[in-house]
């Protein structure tokens, strides 16, 4: 049986809620962690109708990209629309969780499937989050030592490089000390001076991990009062953080880039709206999923020949125009988050799976195809 508590633990690493901003709502709205879950729902937002089809559909788990309860509410009475929404939720026993910004810095996250499915390659972020802070342990002991020293460094976190573990780098030098009065020495006598040869060890790990680390190095050290430091590293940036450059396969355009964003976005009455010479070559792109004229100078800084996002107001938009680059190519809010959905479905199914037990396939997961962007008529 795959529980609720199963699925918010695969999503949490996916999308950890420490990535997303401090202003965000992210998480389990409603539902009981040890509940059952066979049916998951995906949807960019916690609208009527989509509640509506995890209800009617028999869904146990509502999975929305937008958050119900972004502000702060005093009452969730059946007398308001956010209420009914609640209450219908819990009455059907329909779980809600939220992934927003933490889904948008993530890598894959919500920029990685809008830059996929134009066909972007070679992409990085444009806004990058700074990397997991980390430290550096060194640590002298007898040559004889070092391999158990190795051996509980790595358990308690220090050493863990990409897809490898207990990494570390030593070299053997002279250690050298005088026991005094009061000392037990493991080696030398107290009053002489004692020079022992000794393995310097360096293993790097993650910062929340020091307190872990140190406790191991002193139950693991042979010596009384063991030598040893802690270096915090340089903070450097990761591959996750908010949009996406990339490149495309072949220039194409301005005019032909935009219809192949049609082309691969879902069609809503908002369409495609475009600002540039309709000529001009686009090869280098940036995109944010969602609401993106708040990042036009980083989009600037970065040299893109276009820049494709949704929301884009008049005055940020002709300021932008004002500089005479990137085109400006606009899309609804939902559609250019929805491809987001495929990968999360996808990603929580992989993780289900690599939990070890026949989770993954004892889910049944499906993407809402309902347009919930707010535009429903143009004319």
């Amino acid at each position: 049986m795959t529980t609720l508590a199963d699925v918010i633990s695969v999503m949490d690493r996916l999308y950890k809620p420490a990535w997303a901003e401090s202003w965000d709502a992210v998480g389990l709205v409603t539902g009981d962690p040890d509940q059952e879950v066979r049916r998951v729902l995906f949807a960019v937002d916690p609208m009527r109708a989509v509640v509506d089809e995890a209800i009617e559909g028999g869904f146990d788990l509502l999975v929305t990209h937008h958050p119900l309860l972004l502000r702060g509410v005093n009452s969730v009475a059946t007398t308001t629309p956010k209420g009914r929404v609640i209450n219908d939720l819990i009455r059907a026993g329909v779980a809600l969780h939220v992934c927003h910004t933490n889904a948008d810095n993530a890598n894959p996250g919500v920029s990685d499937a809008l830059a996929a499915a134009i066909g972007l390659r070679d992409t990085r972020p444009l806004k990058p989050m700074p990397a997991d802070p980390m430290d550096k342990v060194v640590v002298g002991v007898p040559v004889g030592e070092t391999q158990a020293m190795l051996d509980a460094l790595a358990k308690a976190g220090a050493g863990r490089v990409g897809h490898y573990e207990r990494a570390a780098w030593s070299v053997t030098g002279d250690g050298t000390f005088r026991p005094l009065e009061g000392a037990n020495p493991t080696i030398g006598t107290v009053g002489d001076i004692e020079v022992v040869r000794e393995d310097r060890i360096e293993m790097i790990l993650p910062r929340r991990k020091r307190q872990a680390v140190a406790e191991a190095l002193l139950a693991a050290h042979s010596y009384e009062e063991p030598a040893y430091d802690f270096y915090e590293l340089a903070a450097l940036p990761s591959e996750r953080g908010g949009g996406r450059i990339g490149v495309l396969t072949e220039p194409l355009p301005l005019a032909d880039f935009a219809r192949l964003v049609a082309e691969s976005l879902p069609r809503t009455e908002h369409g495609v709206r475009v600002s540039g010479d309709p000529d001009r070559m686009i090869e280098t792109v940036a995109v944010v999923g969602g609401a993106g004229d708040s990042e036009f100078d980083r989009v600037r800084s970065a040299g893109v020949d276009a820049y494709l996002t949704a929301d884009l107001r008049h005055h940020p938009a002709t300021e932008a125009r004002a500089y005479g680059d990137p085109a400006l190519v606009d899309v609804a809010h939902w559609a250019s988050e929805w491809p987001w959905l495929a990968d999360a479905e996808r990603l929580l199914l992989d993780g289900l799976a690599a939990e070890g037990s026949t989770q993954g396939s004892t889910v049944d997961t499906h993407i809402s195809t309902l347009c919930t962007d707010a535009w429903t008529l143009r004319i």
